[in-house]
């Protein structure tokens, strides 16, 4: 579940925040498999803001958004949508503004960045450095739901 749905999200988060991760909270709850079918998980970061990530298998309806909260901030990012926007504290009152997103199918994306990087020897978007340190985040989170399952 957090390997293969969540891990997307973590690595979006971890390069908006830019800070070392203080706490986790992980839950996940088996329902149709015997791993977890659906989990919540809260990342508290060095700099203080604070990340909610949900994750589900068996959701009737398919959301796919990432909000970020930072101390001045907030980032709603829908990838459902391919939309996004973010809220500033300015003095008295709140901004809204939207984020330039390239709309297209995020696969297809993927698979002509990797192609490109191949072919012409660029540097991915994602660093093999970045994606590790998704990838034991997720390994981490896992960890932290199946041993409070036990």
């Amino acid at each position: 579940m957090v390997l293969d749905l969540m891990i997307h999200d973590l690595e979006i988060i971890l390069h908006l925040v830019q800070s070392p991760v203080k706490d986790i909270r992980a839950v996940g709850v088996p329902v149709l498999s015997r791993s977890e079918d659906i989990a919540n998980v809260r990342l508290l970061f060095e700099s203080g803001c604070v990340a909610n990530v949900t994750a589900s298998r068996i959701s009737p309806e398919k959301l796919r958004k990432i909000r970020v909260f930072f101390e001045d901030a907030y980032v709603s990012l829908d990838y459902q949508n391919q939309a996004g926007e973010v809220y500033r504290r300015a003095q008295d009152r709140i901004t809204r503004d939207k984020i330039p997103i390239e709309k297209g199918e995020p696969l297809a994306n993927e698979l002509r960045s990797f192609i490109r990087c191949v072919a012409n020897r660029d540097q991915p978007v994602v660093s093999g450095e970045h994606a590790a340190e998704s990838l034991k985040l997720a390994v981490t989170i896992t960890q932290r739901i199946r041993e409070g399952a036990s």
